[in-house]
């Protein structure tokens, strides 16, 4: 497979052809499914290819990991069997015992689980702090401990906005580095990489894979000699995306621009609705010229994204019923993909969070803006809404 940048292509080019030439043997423009455990070798210490066993490569995978690594503009992608599979690769790779991480103060739940409950009994300490405020991030800092900075933005499931550009500065100042979860965005919207992030964090369950039928994870760096590091660690902890994964995360990709598109069109009209409506206290969403870190989002994303949030006027009691009365906003966990999703967060993504610091607000409801006429979508939220 040859290398492919976007300095030679375009987005939705890199996207439909990054790794994934045509077979070389029968033509097939859509790469095989190498659906296998183990490999003929052509002699004792000589792998046909490089390839031994499935854990260690897979021609299905390293095809959606080089089209990852080219559509986030890096050198190095790597897929993994689930958003916090690779998460937690990363964190075993470049953390050891006695290390301390800053994370956001409205982290993923799933990620405050995994910084909570796992990586803290390992020996890993985090603080949480608000990312978009760079005084309070350099007031976390343990000089000489603190090796990273983990940044989701937006976050989820609040939407905040944190500036990639000056958290980089700011990890880089103190020997850290700079992790962020682009999985909200997409790398259609936004790319950490080519603003100073070391890594890009995706749960590939989401906008790439884009159908809801696949989960997924991925790892993406501009640094081959971290890529290496990652890959070893990859290798070693065995959590890999399966090769049936991959080509469906693959093909999924093909097709994210035009999704994202429309993802965005979608939400900016619901936007506009719920903020006019009686009911809604207030909207969480970038695009908004009130949101505080709209200007920030405005300068590194694109476009603002399908995820939308709002605060139920009647507190938590209504925020529940909204989202039981939704029809075509389906109420379920997950995000990104064609159909549109409602959730309350605070019983259902963020649950692990409750009685935290992160816990979320209770009159929060969660949208996944998905790619149905838009109209219908309105009509499902205004008799929702009661």
């Amino acid at each position: 497979m040859r290398y492919m940048s976007t300095d030679d292509y375009g987005f939705d080019t890199l996207a439909i052809h990054a790794g994934q030439d045509p077979d070389p043997r029968t033509g097939a423009v859509v790469p095989p499914i190498y659906q296998t455990s183990t490999y003929a070798q052509d002699a004792v210490g000589a792998p046909r290819l490089g390839y031994e066993y499935s854990r260690s490569g897979n021609p299905t995978r390293d095809a959606l990991q080089e089209c990852l690594a080219a559509i986030e503009g890096g050198r190095r992608g790597l897929a993994f069997a689930s958003g916090l599979a690779a998460e937690d690769t990363l964190l075993r790779t470049v953390c050891r015992p006695g290390d301390h991480v800053v994370i956001p103060n409205d982290a993923y739940g799933g990620t405050f689980r995994l910084f909570s409950k796992v990586a803290e009994r390992w020996g890993l300490d985090w603080t949480a702090a608000p990312l978009d405020d760079l005084d309070a991030v350099r007031a976390a800092f343990r000089p000489g401990h603190t090796r990273l900075i983990w940044a989701e933005t937006p976050t989820n499931p609040l939407l905040n906005i944190a500036d990639i550009t000056a958290l980089g500065g700011l990890a880089h100042e103190y020997d850290a580095m700079l992790a962020v979860d682009n999985t909200f965005a997409s790398p259609y919207l936004q790319q950490p990489l080519s603003l100073g992030a070391d890594v890009v964090i995706h749960s590939t369950t989401k906008y790439l894979g884009g159908h809801s039928d696949v989960v997924g994870g991925a790892l993406v760096v501009a640094d081959t000699g971290l890529g290496d590091e990652l890959a070893f660690h990859q290798n070693a902890m065995g959590a890999v995306n399966g090769p049936f994964d991959a080509w469906l995360t693959l093909r999924g990709i093909k097709t994210l621009g035009v999704r994202m598109d429309r993802h965005c069109d979608n939400a900016e009209r619901i936007v506009g609705f719920l903020s006019e409506h009686k009911k809604v206290a207030s909207v969480l969403y970038p695009g908004l010229d009130t949101h505080p870190g709209h200007e920030t989002a405005a300068k590194q994303m694109s476009r603002f994204g399908g995820m939308v949030s709002f605060r139920a006027a009647g507190g938590r009691e209504q925020a529940i019923e909204i989202c039981n009365r939704a029809k075509l906003f389906v109420l379920a966990e997950s995000l990104g993909g064609v159909e549109s999703l409602i959730e309350h967060p605070g019983q259902m993504t963020h649950l692990s969070a409750a009685g935290s610091a992160l816990e979320v607000p209770a009159d929060l409801v969660r949208l996944s803006v998905g790619i149905e006429t838009v109209d219908d979508l309105l009509a499902d939220l205004e008799q929702a809404l009661g």
